[in-house]
């Protein structure tokens, strides 16, 4: 049984977990070995405290877990850019290999998809690296590319294809019969 929460401060040290994790087992065959290795415990732990100790009213964080540990976290906000005609964004969202694919994922982005419309927003945004197998996700539940653009990871230059929704309340009605059991 799983359950959707609010993270919490003291959170921060199984979310830097299973971000360094995943990154390392999403990332091997689309970054560079050199760009990889920057991916640390230690700096994702103080970022993730960090965040976590700040609370932003409009940024959300929820972490999905059952009742041995956390198993993966969503994390956004307002979009950042402000090139683009959607207002919120998804950050990040992982989820621990093992974990994948169980429906757990659609949980994370349902909760996150509830508190941004509550907070006003009414489209949605993701950025992902290209390549990454990942991008099928969102494309399952109707995200549409709207953009590419190049970022730098560690001392490489990789290519992002942002996907979006335009229609919040769309997406929500697409992840209409997935369980919340949020707490």
């Amino acid at each position: 049984m799983f359950a959707i929460r609010k993270a919490r401060y003291e959170d921060a040290e199984a979310i830097a977990n299973i971000h360094v994790k995943t990154w390392k087992s999403t990332y091997t065959d689309l970054l560079e070995e050199r760009d990889l290795s920057n991916m640390t415990y230690e700096n994702r732990k103080a970022l993730w405290e960090t965040i976590l100790r700040i609370q932003r009213e409009e940024q959300a964080t929820y972490v999905i877990y059952n009742e041995e540990k956390i198993v993966g976290f969503i994390s956004g906000g307002p979009e950042r850019t402000k090139r683009f005609a959607y207002d919120a964004e998804i950050y990040t969202i992982y989820l621990l290999d093992d974990y994948q694919r169980k429906g757990l994922g659609a949980r994370l982005l349902k909760a996150f998809a509830q508190s941004m419309k509550e907070r006003g927003h009414q489209s949605l945004l993701v950025w992902v690296l290209k390549q990454n197998p990942s991008s099928r996700f969102y494309e399952r539940y109707q995200a549409k590319p709207v953009g590419q653009e190049d970022t730098t990871i560690g001392e490489g230059i990789y290519q992002e294809t942002a996907y979006g929704w335009k229609d919040i309340e769309e997406l929500l009605a697409l992840l209409e019969g997935v369980s919340e059991s949020k707490s």
